[in-house]
């Protein structure tokens, strides 16, 4: 990308959506308009104790549908259940920020969940109570990056928009304006 490359959604976020929360909110200060801060991209591995390949090609497909290299993520406690050490990998996970963020979210709403079989929105109750958004996808093949016949193993990965808003409200009003197809 560019130096003087700007996402579309970033513009319009700065011409129409900024404007119109500034108004319904009546925020007293530029500042307080909720803005996307990072978007992290995560998948879970379980089976990548028995198989490291598994683990791989995780790492492969995030980082096809990000755009950028995924890091691989280490178990924090030990799960006897589960046959968990601490420190074993069984994840990778993105952070992404920046115009990069702003391209992943406008594939994601535009793209990908339309993608979705029998897609009737997104669920509205997944909000944190800070504003953040957590949503679940089943499959990775929504997004059309991945070559599905290349992928190993059909998973799911799980997506956290973290936004600036102090309230639920507000962040669903953000998301809204932003083309976020939530359950009516």
């Amino acid at each position: 990308m560019s130096k003087n490359y700007v996402p579309r959604l970033k513009n319009v976020y700065k011409e129409q959506i900024a404007p119109e929360l500034l108004k319904e909110f009546n925020y007293k200060s530029n500042m307080q308009i909720p803005k996307l801060d990072k978007i992290i991209v995560s998948m879970g591995v379980g089976e990548a104790l028995q198989n490291k390949k598994l683990l791989d090609a995780a790492i492969d497909t995030l980082t096809q549908i990000t755009g950028q290299k995924a890091v691989k993520t280490k178990a924090k406690k030990s799960i006897a259940n589960f046959k968990i050490r601490a420190g074993q990998e069984i994840g990778a996970k993105v952070t992404l920020r920046g115009s990069m963020m702003y391209e992943f979210f406008d594939r994601l709403v535009n793209v990908a969940l339309p993608r979705v079989k029998d897609f009737h929105g997104i669920n509205q109750n997944a909000f944190d109570g800070h504003g953040n958004y957590s949503l679940g996808i089943q499959e990775q093949i929504i997004f059309p990056e991945i070559d599905f016949d290349k992928i190993e193993k059909v998973s799911g990965l799980n997506i956290v928009i973290v936004t600036t808003a102090k309230t639920d409200a507000e962040a669903k009003a953000f998301l809204s304006k932003f083309g976020m197809p939530f359950k009516k």
